[in-house]
């Protein structure tokens, strides 16, 4: 399964992190889980229409034998990251943030990767697996 949901302002970004939500809904990811990959696309879908003005979510499904997952690609062509391990530290931000949106969608997620080249825009990869088929945090679970 794919969605893509382009991102242009907030709006797009509460719209992918609803996707990424549902999708986690269907595949059984806990409650906490559904939070975190919801927020840490939220995040990111918010950098792409603050910094880059555009771009997109790209939501798949992952399967690794009885494993269950969903990877997040988000992608613009902005204007980049031009030092990714200082935009990963806590609190550095070139905008008037708080500077958690990358370091906090990475800590949320299992995997996270950045490609970006300063004018050419960034890729960020993110995955996360289910951990638990116990549904009792589930609306209407035992």
């Amino acid at each position: 399964m794919m969605n893509q949901v382009p991102i242009r302002e907030d709006a797009h970004a509460v719209v992918a992190a609803q996707w990424g939500r549902r999708l986690a809904v269907q595949l059984g990811f806990s409650l906490v889980e559904q939070t975190a990959i919801s927020t840490a696309i939220l995040e990111i879908a918010r950098n792409i229409a603050k910094y880059a003005g555009h771009g997109q979510i790209t939501l798949h499904t992952l399967a690794d034998g009885a494993c269950v997952g969903i990877e997040v690609i988000a992608a613009d062509s902005g204007p980049g990251i031009a030092d990714i391990a200082l935009a990963l530290q806590d609190g550095y931000t070139t905008g008037k943030g708080l500077g958690l949106g990358l370091p906090g969608a990475r800590r949320l997620m299992d995997s996270f990767e950045i490609v970006s080249q300063p004018g050419a825009g960034t890729t960020i990869t993110m995955r996360k697996w289910r951990t638990s088929t116990d549904h009792r945090d589930k609306p209407g679970g035992l």
